[in-house]
């Protein structure tokens, strides 16, 4: 490593542990070490208790320092503490109640300075964009808050600013969690399945991608244009004329909380058709769209107040959305499926096919441990069921069979959470099961029929015809390379692994893959042929066989169900 490298990771260590010195800090002006009394920061916070005075609220409801202590903490412990606010369940019913602040009532910076910022971002002053601009705001997040304005033309609008300085606040707490995934890689004896630098890098773009509101505002107007006139789900107009990266413009919208029963009980809100709703909608974002919201608490949800015997959610704040791959989308689909129909072999089979459990686990050890902690579950309501035990159970199960985290679906387990936390809320009878099973059932059906085989095999044939005749030129260095002896095959352990994988799942893929690389071979010699080669019933024979190896080709890759 370079001098200046070590003078960099040198500084960002010092960076780090001085933040960590100030979290343990201002854990201990309120009081908070409590909390931490059965494990190994007890002692350190020991250390520096006689240093640290206490804060004169350190006398309030332990639920009110600790929403404090987040608050001062910054943006990475507020939106933990928002998490946590969804699993009213999982906590002391004093704690859940002030955590449930902290998802719209966090302390707002100054009217003047978020005025200030706006008129800064637009360039003009607020009184010539704004015929209104209330400085006290409606609502203040962490990492931005919300004031209400009316335009010229008497429509009434939002405005959302991000909050000064906030980047480096954020900047500090990722490098602190950077500096504790090293740690962990060093130390853990399972660093390798908690992949910890990865789960860190995963938060730090969810973050990141927060801090543009510009970015906001193309996610809202996607998710508009899905919903749009839709009765499940609203979601408000994005104003571009007056939005920019750290200022965002929408229409504004008005409806009850999810989470406040009392106002949708009194409004008249079917709560029991609320909660079934809300896991159809999640299900679709996540599996028919691709593009789910997944900031999905309380103060980002509400209710349409107007419509009673169907009710309608509102969404707002649409800085953390979620998106997967294929691969993933596929397996997470097949997996749902097995847990719907309670075929367990293939929930085993699923996992060590897409790579999250290690090939040599056997499958009827991991199909019995998965039977034995799902099967008292499926049949019961929400009321009846102690999440805390499913999790301490499947995450005991988890580490048994090395199970390897998956940080590109940290965002979607966490949206997971909050949909059940308020579907439990609404409706504590709610069977999750048997409302998210049609809807996953209708979408796969209509993904894999012919109708949309034949549309993205139409999408993608331009492409593969258009790289067809670069084939006799590869076929040709291959083979040179072949008779030369020059040709090498260079494959790492997990590459060996992927091809395992991909054997057990089927030799039919790997067939269609040879047959269409061949046609698109043939298909390109023919090209150079004079005239464009011979021709079948009036068709050039080189586009016929293409598009048949391109159509081979297309299967080989197409999921097998």
């Amino acid at each position: 490593m370079s001098a200046v490298g070590l003078v960099r990771g040198g500084s960002r260590g010092v960076t780090a542990t001085l933040r960590a010195v100030g979290i343990a800090r201002v854990l201990l002006r309120h009081r908070l070490d409590d909390f931490l009394r059965d494990t190994a920061f007890r002692r350190w916070l020991w250390l520096l208790k006689p240093i640290t005075p206490a804060r004169e609220a350190a006398d309030l409801p332990r639920g009110q320092r600790l929403r404090h202590a987040l608050q001062e903490l910054g943006p990475i412990f507020v939106k933990f503490g928002q998490v946590l606010s969804t699993r009213r369940d999982l906590l002391p019913p004093d704690i859940a109640e002030e955590l449930t602040l902290l998802q719209d009532r966090v302390a707002p910076f100054p009217g003047e300075a978020a005025r200030a910022l706006v008129e800064a971002a637009l360039g003009k002053p607020v009184g010539e964009v704004y015929a209104e601009f209330d400085l006290t705001p409606l609502a203040s997040a962490s990492i931005a808050q919300v004031h209400a304005a009316r335009f010229h033309d008497g429509r009434e609008v939002v405005v959302k600013v991000l909050r000064p300085d906030i980047r480096a606040r954020i900047d500090a707490d990722i490098e602190l969690l950077r500096t504790l995934a090293s740690l962990a890689d060093r130390h853990h004896p399972n660093a390798d399945k908690i992949r910890a630098h990865e789960v860190v890098s995963e938060i730090a773009a969810t973050l990141y991608a927060e801090l543009d509101l510009q970015r906001e505002g193309a996610n809202a107007s996607q998710m508009r244009r899905t919903w749009l006139g839709s009765d499940d789900l609203y979601v408000p107009e994005v104003l571009w004329d007056y939005s920019t990266e750290t200022v965002l413009t929408m229409e504004r919208v008005r409806g009850i909380p999810s989470d406040d029963i009392v106002a949708l009980d009194a409004a008249g809100i079917d709560r029991k058709a609320l909660a079934a709703k809300g896991v159809r909608v999640f299900y679709a974002q996540v599996f028919r769209d691709n593009f789910f919201h997944a900031d999905a608490h309380a103060g980002n949800i509400w209710v349409d107040a107007t419509r009673q015997a169907n009710p309608r959610y509102i969404a707002i704040d649409f800085g953390i959305v979620g998106q997967l791959d294929r691969r993933d989308q596929y397996y997470l689909a097949e997996n749902f499926m097995a847990i719907f129909q309670r075929d367990y072999r293939r929930i085993a089979e699923l996992h060590i096919e897409a790579g999250w459990m290690p090939s040599h686990i056997r499958i009827d050890e991991l199909e019995a441990a998965t039977r034995a902690v799902c099967e008292p579950y499926f049949t019961r309501p929400l009321s009846e069921i102690s999440l805390g035990e499913v999790l301490v159970k499947l995450f005991k199960t988890a580490q048994r069979y090395e199970l390897t985290l998956q940080p590109q679906l940290i965002l979607l387990q966490k949206t997971l959470l909050n949909i059940e936390g308020v579907g439990r809320l609404l409706d504590p009878k709610l069977d999750i099961w048997a409302e998210a099973r049609p809807v996953l059932e209708k979408i796969l059906r209509e993904r894999y029929s012919p109708a949309t085989l034949g549309a993205e095999f139409r999408k993608r044939l331009p492409e593969l015809i258009t790289h067809a005749p670069d084939m006799p030129r590869l076929l040709h260095d291959f083979l040179a390379q072949q008779v030369r002896g020059q040709h090498s095959i260079n494959m790492r352990s997990e590459d060996l692994a992927e091809l395992a994988r991909i054997s057990k799942a089927g030799q039919r893929q790997t067939i269609y893959a040879i047959l269409g690389t061949g046609l698109m071979v043939v298909a390109a010699v023919l090209v150079g042929l004079e005239a464009g080669g011979p021709r079948l019933l009036g068709i050039p024979a080189a586009a016929g066989i293409a598009g048949l190896g391109a159509f081979a080709a297309f299967l080989a890759a197409w999921p097998r169900r």
